[in-house]
């Protein structure tokens, strides 16, 4: 499809692909009027039968041409007629930078202003380690006068035992760990593994090679849980594909994409590499071992034949009778020239601290579903690579760069820009991040099963452990591999429980919490209120907060009574519900 990429004129601009196709036997033909069209973003630009391209409004689009069972994209940019001013001073901090303010200014998109202290001290807790500061971080880091503070806070924070615990979550949610499948032992010893892991800093191809090889007994070798979340070979196959190269081969087990590139023969060859595990008891009975049988076949479903072990969009590696087809996978898989792995992981991480992914679902590769800056996301794989997949190394270009750094509010040129990271995402906390939060500020933890009191939401290893709170406010059962089933959109019962649920109700009247404890310390309201800014939002109220919040208390039955109507609006207000 030409030309790969195209910036044009918006309202009205024109112009026309040329699709060219070459064959087996080596000839070549037009087939522009034969192919099929369709642009991904019809506000952008749309595009005929025949192949021509007319502009729209200003932004980003692409145009997905098909012909037989191939397809292919171009990249077509409709820019306004003049170029907005550049914020003053803003200059990349880094590669990512340089990436993301070259593709904006091509687009004749100006990025928003680096957001204020306040504003990155609470959103680098919550991203890196699930967690507000403390009133005392936060007065710590706002009075910091050196220019270098972001980075040494980014530093501090990859170090401290919150770090793990966070993306351990992560991991469970993505490898499926619930104790249904795994039982609550099994989900501990797992959660426990993945936790150390990532504590220790085991290199990421090194974790997910200990997964894909793992043997014996469930409780001996955590990493063998793996292996018990599905037991037919083709749904390992979906869920390995998924989680670890970010494709959903799940069309092909019925037919062949009618614009993808999986076929059937495929997927059911990727699923032989799994068709080998055996299973059984264990002297405990609750307990499963995981071997290698050295025998068994994948069937493709219509013509019955035992498909040979094949990588996705590879070769058919030669397998000795016997040997672990698993460690053969894990070869390939993990390896720096695999086109999918370190660019699924970095994308992953990308997605965690942008609200998006570069590639978005970030668990959705294909053809029809582009990244929005493929330069920058193999520099990000190729770095990745070379740092030994150190995630805490990612983490830290990712945190320090200026594009993490911009503010979410917009400006004119950038206020519809929902996927070239001009300014920052308003995000929604998750379900765990939102209910330790909560617990934070008010001074009375959560009490879950299993746990000691004080325990986080975050530390709950098992998707079925938990609480209304939790499960409102979207905490995936886990049952799914997919990234969609953790929900992060607000919802009516969200707003409901927040505004007049038990939680807070709950919280907020507690004679044990955080207002009981210093109204017996006859600390007073002015002192109070600012504390809980700082707590809630990580900011000092405004002159007009702190008037309107001394005014109702003074007009409450009782100062607390005031006190705890303060912090309830606090809690329900959009800027403590959401990062930003």
């Amino acid at each position: 499809l030409m030309p790969q990429a195209c910036t044009l004129p918006a309202g009205g601009a024109a112009h026309q692909l040329l699709v060219r196709a070459r064959y087996s036997d080596g000839t070549d033909r037009d087939v522009t009027a034969l192919a099929v069209y369709s642009s991904l973003n019809d506000s952008v630009a749309t595009v005929s039968k025949r192949g021509l391209v007319t502009t729209h409004d200003p932004g980003e689009t692409f145009i997905l041409a098909r012909f037989g069972t191939f397809a292919v994209v171009a990249q077509v940019i409709s820019v306004p007629d003049r170029e907005p001013p550049w914020p003053a001073g803003l200059t990349p901090a880094n590669f990512i930078d340089q990436a993301i303010f070259t593709k904006l200014r091509r687009l004749r998109i100006a990025p928003s202003d680096v957001c204020d202290d306040a504003t990155f001290v609470r959103r680098v807790y919550l991203d890196i380690l699930g967690v507000l500061p403390t009133i005392d971080e936060t007065r710590a880091f706002l009075a910091d006068r050196r220019p270098d503070k972001r980075a040494r806070l980014i530093d501090a924070l990859l170090e401290r035992p919150e770090f793990p615990e966070l993306w351990a979550s992560k991991w469970a949610d993505w490898l499926r760990i619930e104790s249904k499948k795994l039982g609550l032992k099994g989900v501990q010893l797992y959660y426990g593994w993945l936790r150390d892991q990532i504590a220790r800093g085991v290199p990421v191809d090194r974790i997910v090679r200990t997964l894909l090889t793992a043997s014996g007994g469930n409780f001996h070798e955590p990493a063998v849980n793996f292996y018990l979340v599905e037991d037919k070979p083709t749904l390992m196959a979906e869920n390995v594909a998924q989680v670890f190269l970010g494709i959903r081969i799940q069309c092909a087990q019925c037919h062949n994409h009618p614009f993808e590139r999986w076929t059937m023969n495929d997927y059911y060859s990727f699923g032989a590499f799994f068709a080998q595990i055996g299973r059984k008891r264990g002297q405990d009975p609750r307990e499963t071992i995981i071997f290698n049988r050295g025998s068994g076949e994948v069937q493709h479903k219509l013509t019955r034949q035992a498909m040979r072990p094949k990588f996705l969009g590879g070769a058919v590696p030669q397998i000795p009778p016997g040997a672990d087809r698993r460690a053969v996978l894990a070869d390939w898989l993990t390896s720096p020239e695999n086109p999918w792995f370190a660019k699924n992981i970095v994308n992953r991480v990308w997605a965690h601290f942008f609200g998006r992914g570069i590639i978005d679902p970030p668990d959705d590769v294909r053809v029809s579903n582009p990244p929005s800056h493929p330069a920058l996301l193999d520099e990000l794989a190729r770095r990745f690579v070379a740092s030994g997949y150190d995630m805490r190394q990612l983490v830290r270009e990712i945190c320090n760069s200026r594009t993490y750094q911009l503010a979410s509010t917009t400006n004119a040129s950038n206020a519809a820009d929902d996927r070239n990271f001009s300014h920052a995402r308003v995000r929604r906390l998750s379900a765990e991040v939102l209910l330790d939060a909560i617990s934070e500020v008010t001074g009375v933890p959560e009490k879950f099963a299993g746990l000691p009191l004080g325990a986080r939401a975050v530390q709950v290893a098992d998707a079925h452990t938990g609480s209304y709170f939790l499960t409102t406010f979207g905490r995936p059962a886990r049952q799914s591999a997919c990234t969609c089933e953790r929900r992060s959109e607000p919802t009516l019962s969200q707003v409901l429980h927040l505004i007049n649920g038990e939680t807070i109700w709950r919280k907020l009247r507690s004679d044990s919490g955080r207002l009981a404890r210093w109204l017996a310390a006859k600390r007073t309201s002015d002192a109070i209120v600012r504390d809980l800014y700082l707590a809630a939002l990580c900011r000092e109220p405004t002159a007009d907060e702190l008037k309107i919040a001394l005014d109702h208390i003074a007009g409450s039955k009782t100062p607390r009574q005031g006190l705890e109507d303060v912090l309830w609006a606090l809690l329900n207000s959009q800027e403590f519900v959401f990062n930003h």
